[in-house]
């Protein structure tokens, strides 16, 4: 990190090029150098960069109200833009739910957090408090939001501040921690649900939340069918609710407006980020059932909670324009599209003896890589795999999401690729090519 920079960066061992321009799926650097984006900047950038509309509206609400505090006033952007959502969100969002505006996906889970408590407080369930989540999954980097997480690399420095409310078996097929394979393991994972609650003192368990899609933990796991209806109905049969982290995987990542629609079912809470702005403005929200929001309404009728640029009026205005955006080119069904394109292009990867899988479900993809491709052994975390991949495909101008220890928490490496939903097919081809010079360079050294 040079020296001369007064910013306070990821990592002061890296240099940082500095970003001029944004054009479609490309990011262009101060030297000119232009970057393919097959990461969409960590799955946030959905509708290509560069687009006109977006600042246009932005501009335009600045300059009517830029700013306005919720405990005094709402904005018709605000409105507007929950009024949307609720209509794309499944059918018990859509009479009577509610949308609580955050700064982005973090802060969208903290008031998750706050908002089970609470709603077990209105209900007459004090003794519930406890968020139970899975191991191997990323729900932001707020203390809160940590202590839900289960990944053990982000969580490792700061363990003594963070809650402990029970984490339970991931659900990942290709390293299943059962060691059993579907269907015959009977979705024994879903079922560790049912035995932790039963382990632990039965009223204290609040809420049980998940990635319906885990995004950069797992690489893209998708889950088997069954898997989350099962979850559902032990929510159900426990009175805990549930809720839906779609921060990575909502806004059409998948191919769906929300990625629970490909099962069919309705979580009580649905948390977004990312997409919903396409990172034009730090934006995100939660998604609340009305069944949630009447027992607050019932009940104390406040939310004792807040942020002060919560619902703020230019990026949700940001989020309208970038959901207009989505709607005027048809750009949630293309992911589906584009996904498929895009996995055809990498398939001949899957052949390579050190590739485990590909993966993942509409342009949320991940590739994972192994030492051995019959026993699916991860490499030793000292080899840095996922980050020589990524280094070898930026010297291609392609820039990819590297993480490791999807196996335990420290081994286990893999990519992440979720580019804007505007990609192009030589687009695709040119990430697979990229791939392709990459792993060939990593495992000839």
């Amino acid at each position: 990190m040079s020296f001369n920079s007064a910013l306070f960066p990821r990592n002061f061992r890296k240099e940082y090029p500095v970003a001029v321009r944004g054009d479609g799926c490309w990011i262009i650097d101060q030297s000119g150098r232009r970057f393919l984006d097959a990461s969409g900047q960590a799955a946030v950038v959905n509708i290509g960069h560069g687009v006109p509309e977006i600042g246009r509206a932005m501009a335009e609400q600045s300059s009517q109200i830029a700013f306005a505090h919720t405990t005094q006033f709402h904005s018709a952007p605000a409105e507007k833009l929950a009024q949307r959502l609720l209509a794309l969100a499944p059918p018990n969002f859509r009479s009577g739910g509610r949308v609580y505006f955050t700064s982005g996906g973090s802060e969208a889970t903290e008031t998750a957090i706050k908002l089970v408590r609470q709603f077990h407080l209105e209900s007459g369930q004090s003794s519930r408090y406890r968020v139970v989540s899975r191991r191997q999954s990323y729900h932001g980097s707020t203390l809160g939001a940590m202590s839900v997480s289960g990944n053990v690399a982000r969580r490792a420095p700061y363990e003594p501040l963070l809650a402990e409310w029970g984490h339970i078996a991931p659900c990942f097929c290709y390293h299943c921690p059962f060691e059993k394979t579907f269907p015959q393991c009977e979705l024994a994972c879903a079922d560790d649900l049912q035995v932790h609650l039963r382990g632990q003192v039965p009223d204290k368990a609040a809420a049980f939340i998940f990635e319906p899609v885990v995004g950069a933990t797992l690489g893209a796991a998708a889950p088997p069918e069954g898997y989350t209806a099962r979850i559902a109905e032990i929510c159900r049969k426990n009175g805990i609710l549930l809720i839906a982290d779609e921060v990575m995987t909502g806004m059409g990542r998948t191919g769906k407006s929300f990625a629970v629609q490909h099962w069919g079912i309705e979580p009580d809470v649905i948390l977004v980020g990312k997409g919903i702005a396409s990172g034009y403005a730090p934006l995100g929200a939660v998604l609340v059932s009305a069944r949630v929001v009447e027992a607050f309404s019932r009940g104390s009728g406040a939310f004792a909670h807040g942020f002060t640029y919560q619902a703020h009026p230019v990026s949700t205005a940001a989020g309208n324009a970038v959901l207009d955006y989505l709607e005027a080119h048809n750009l949630f069904g293309r992911a589906i599209s584009a996904g498929q394109i895009l996995r055809g292009a990498l398939s001949p990867l899957q052949s390579h003896p050190h590739v485990g899988e590909v993966r993942g479900l509409g342009l949320l993809l991940g590739v994972e890589f192994v030492e051995n491709k019959a026993t699916r052994e991860p490499f030793p975390k000292e080899q840095n795999i996922a980050d020589k991949i990524h280094q070898a495909c930026l010297e291609e101008n392609v820039l990819t999401y590297p993480t490791r220890g999807c196996v335990d928490g420290v081994r286990g490496d893999h990519i992440l690729l979720a580019p804007p939903f505007t990609i192009s097919p030589e687009e695709c081809a040119l990430i697979a090519r990229a791939l392709h010079s990459a792993v060939t360079k990593v495992f000839s050294a």
